[in-house]
């Protein structure tokens, strides 16, 4: 087929999708914006999981795919060759989210939680323990948006429970919008592992 009937995007516009990591739930694999004129705050762990990603893409898969493009590219034609098309597409995606993870890692601000001196305020990095009206606990750590897992009770110091609890202290109610509405919740306690 005529490459002027195929459509192949390669620009900038491929940088701003970070999803195109091998693993679905890696960090960044759906990570929002940073807010403009923001630093991009990382944990220690989470940029230690950042680096490994971009360290494998670079070192492992995209060497393996390299070798199976060239691979199939001698085969012959290439216009019906799978290995070939997935090859050049995975090859594609491998280099976005490279770029991508380039641009997170250079503009990474790592954040140790043991460096904290007001320990018993609500910063970057805290873990924070809260109690709402019914009674129930739940633990959170605010952490990076790259690194936010709202399953393992990481959550971005961008979201809204990040930003109602950032610079609150133990005993302090907190109020911030959730998808149910109006919530407020108790400051149990805050510890920085």
């Amino acid at each position: 087929m005529n490459k002027a009937f195929v459509k192949e995007t390669e620009g900038d516009e491929e940088d701003e999708a970070p999803d195109a990591g091998p693993q679905s739930g890696s960090p960044g694999a759906q990570s929002p914006q940073l807010p403009a004129g923001t630093n991009n705050y990382m944990t220690k762990r989470g940029h230690a999981q950042i680096r490994a990603e971009f360290e494998h893409l670079v070192k492992v898969e995209r060497p393996e795919i390299v070798k199976v493009v060239s691979w199939a590219a001698g085969n012959g034609d290439r216009s019906e060759n799978g290995d070939y098309i997935y090859g050049k597409k995975r090859l594609r995606e491998i280099d976005r989210r490279i770029r991508f993870l380039s641009k997170r890692l250079e503009t990474a601000v790592v954040v140790d939680p043991a460096d904290q001196e007001n320990r018993d305020q609500v910063f970057f990095a805290a873990t924070v323990t809260v109690c709402d009206a019914e009674g129930e606990e739940a633990t959170y750590q605010i952490v990076g948006i790259d690194e936010a897992n709202a399953q393992e009770g990481r959550i971005s110091w961008i979201s809204p429970l990040a930003r109602a609890l950032l610079k609150a202290r133990e005993g302090d109610t907190v109020r911030f919008d959730s998808p149910g509405g109006l919530r407020e919740i108790d400051i149990v306690e805050v510890s920085y592992e």
